[in-house]
Parts: C-alpha cells; structure tokens; sequence
C-alpha cells in the first residue's frame, strides 16, 4: 500500500494535522507535552493508501537511548521503505529557520527521499509574518539542501491547506497508477 510519512519537529503541531487530514478528532494523541508519538504508527486512510505518523525529532521527554532509537528506527524506515510515495516535513511558521529541521532535510535529500514541506500553525501569526518566515527558510534551505520541494501552508484551527495537502497526496497516487 502507498505510504504517506508525516515527520517534525516535536510539538509541531503533527498530531492536529494528522486528524485534521483524517477528520477524525482522536486519531493521533495531541498533547501540550512534545514527544508523544514513540512508535511509527499506520493509518490505512480510504483503503488505498496509509499515513504514517512518525516520532518527532529533537525534543523528546524520553532518555537519550530511547531518542536515540527512535531515530534510528525512523531512519530506517525513511531510507529503506519502497513503497513511501512522499515523506511531509512539517515546519513551524512562528519560527525563523531552525537548524535542526536544515539538518534533517538535508539528510533527507542525501538519502534520495521524496519529501514536501508543511508550515504549521499558520493561524498563530498574521499572513504578513508567516510569509516572511516562510520565504526565509525557504531561501536558506534553497542555499544548504537544493531545490524546495512542494510546500503547503496549514492550520488546524481553520482547517486550511486541507484540501491542498490531500490533492497532492491524490496526484501521487494517480501519478504513480495507485489511484
């Protein structure tokens, strides 16, 4: 089955996206407290294809050899999984470029994996601030990791960029005879 991998930074706001996508309000745990995802959780969505929802990386309340599992288990799943269609690297409007996310798509696109961008929480700040932001780390990842990908602005609150992500997700399916 197609897979769709969702992966951020922890409390990126991850959880709220992924039930927003599913419209479905408990489908991933949201917590003020980051680091709740600890397993690479499956969520067959329409029959045809599956979210995965990935453990966040930085910040974890777990001890450093559990993280350090985490990321090895995520690692392996990113660079030895066939059938992933797209990984989504979610990204937080509110904040300027975060050297840790540079770091992650980085490796990511040395490892040949396919990947978008979702700037969350774009209903914290006003469209003229998340823009700047957004054009910021766009320009530096531009600079350190090679051409930006596909990227989607979302808010769970107001549902935006919903339909956008799920269009996308459509396209690969039809893109890739999955449909």
């Amino acid at each position: 089955m197609p897979e769709f991998a969702f992966i951020g930074r922890s409390n990126v706001g991850k959880s709220s996206l992924i039930n927003l996508l599913s419209e479905r309000k408990e489908l991933a745990k949201v917590s003020v407290t980051p680091g709740k995802t600890k397993l690479i959780n499956f969520f067959i969505m329409n029959g045809n294809w599956s979210l995965v929802d990935l453990p966040g990386y930085g910040y974890a309340n777990v001890g450093k050899l559990q993280r350090n599992q985490f990321n090895e288990a995520v690692g392996d799943y990113l660079e030895q999984r066939k059938n992933i269609f797209c990984t989504f690297v979610l990204i937080d409007s509110r904040l300027p470029p975060q050297a840790i996310d540079l770091e992650f798509l980085r490796w990511l696109a040395s490892c040949g994996v396919k990947f978008a961008l979702i700037f969350t929480k774009m209903d914290k700040l006003s469209v003229s601030q998340a823009e700047a932001n957004i054009a910021v780390f766009r320009k530096q990842m531009a600079e350190t990791c090679g051409p930006v990908p596909a990227t989607f602005n979302s808010s769970a609150k107001t549902k935006r960029g919903r339909t956008e992500i799920l269009n996308f997700i459509e396209e690969q399916l039809v893109k890739n005879n999955r449909a």
